[in-house]
């Protein structure tokens, strides 16, 4: 009787174990009520920074760099000389065409004199032509002498005709000259390599001594206020995303430090590899520090506001024979509820569109997988898991 007594007391404590701590103890769970409210989505995406507009200044011919003025960082004015090319003789030319110039310049002086010339002689002809013609009715002169006149005067107009010509030809070359001229001018200023915004110098891509090709960049300069980011966005949870939306913008080097923006435009190619979209995102205000090209940001677009539904956390929602839903705790008693999901924010809620109507007790967490008939025990946290 003694050893059945004790026997029994053991059987009884280990049923008691079992039932409390053992296989057949309640399961932990955490529960919360389903609420209804508006839900903000928000979308997060991961971008770069990036420039705008980017001048790549470099030589319009082929040449040799003489010098650069400005290192990587510095900041430049528009218009502003940031180095030349090596002129080589294009200087020795131009001063070769001035010279030309001047000689073409003297040629036309010296036809014009000549055109004055022929002119006065040409009307010096005329009226001796006119007077011999008088004469010859008055039988004071001859035939012949009034002949030699009018000779005189057609030669006299046909000098003033090639004089004329001349003077045309002596002009054209003139211009020509200066035009020559104009254009190794112009041709020097081109070997300057001179900033045509104010900005800062990205990229210094070659040295003095360097033979750079034409197109070549030398130097390349960025406008201050150009900067945007180039984010990525996951597709499926894109929807709604559209330009102007407002969006915090935290940079790598900045972390806690967000800064205001909004997105631009949605580009209109995707990834189709990463499945995602790329979108460009402006900074509302320039920053105080420029961020450097290429550091990575964390974006997050507030995406336009859903109509008050039932929310769950998104750790509630359970897969059951192929069925998503949530388990509900009703008396004590688990019970498995088909839902059909919506939108989602950062949050980690989940619009709940059809299976919940609110108010319902809604299980969270649990230490095991539940079934129909498990046994639980509601605690306000479960060891291990973030609250």
């Amino acid at each position: 009787m003694a050893l059945f007594g004790v026997m029994l007391v053991l059987v009884l404590l280990l049923g008691y174990v079992a039932l409390q701590a053992g296989p057949l103890a309640p399961v932990p769970i955490t529960v919360e009520t389903v609420q209804v409210k508006a839900l903000q989505p928000a979308l997060f995406g991961m971008g770069t920074v990036e420039a705008r507009v980017t001048h790549k200044i470099g030589p319009t011919v082929a040449g040799r760099i003489k010098r650069v003025d400005v290192q990587t960082g510095d900041v430049v004015k528009a218009g502003q000389v940031l180095g030349e090319m090596d002129p080589v003789d294009l200087d020795d030319k131009i001063a070769a065409q001035e010279a030309t110039i001047k000689r073409a310049q003297a040629s036309v002086m010296a036809v014009e004199a000549q055109v004055q010339e022929l002119t006065a002689r040409k009307v010096f002809a005329e009226v001796q032509s006119k007077r011999y013609a008088t004469l010859l009715v008055s039988q004071s002169v001859s035939e012949e002498g009034a002949s030699i006149k009018r000779q005189e005067l057609a030669i006299a107009q046909a000098s003033l005709a090639a004089a004329l010509a001349n003077l045309d030809a002596s002009r054209q070359e003139h211009a020509r000259a200066r035009a020559d001229r104009d254009g190794l001018v112009r041709q020097r200023a081109n070997l300057r390599l001179i900033s045509p915004a104010a900005g800062i110098v990205s990229r210094r891509d070659a040295d003095a001594g360097t033979t750079a090709v034409a197109g070549q960049a030398v130097v390349e300069v960025i406008e201050r206020g150009s900067l945007w980011l180039s984010v990525r966005f996951d597709q499926q949870r894109a929807q709604g995303l559209a330009a102007q939306l407002p969006a915090q913008i935290v940079l790598r080097s900045r972390a806690g430090e967000a800064v205001a923006g909004r997105v631009v435009r949605l580009e209109p190619h995707a990834d189709a590899v990463t499945e995602e979209l790329l979108a460009k995102v402006e900074f509302n205000a320039s920053p105080a520090v420029m961020p450097p090209i290429g550091e990575l940001a964390e974006v997050t677009v507030a995406l336009p506001a859903h109509a008050a539904l039932p929310v769950v956390p998104n750790a509630s929602i359970q897969r059951l024979d192929g069925r998503l839903g949530v388990w509900l705790l009703e008396q004590q008693t688990l019970r498995f509820a088909p839902v059909k999901t919506g939108a989602t924010d950062l949050q980690g809620l989940v619009q709940i569109v059809q299976g919940l109507s609110g108010g319902e007790q809604l299980v969270v967490y649990s230490r095991k997988a539940l079934t129909a008939n498990t046994r639980v025990t509601v605690v306000q946290q479960i060891a291990g898991v973030a609250p």
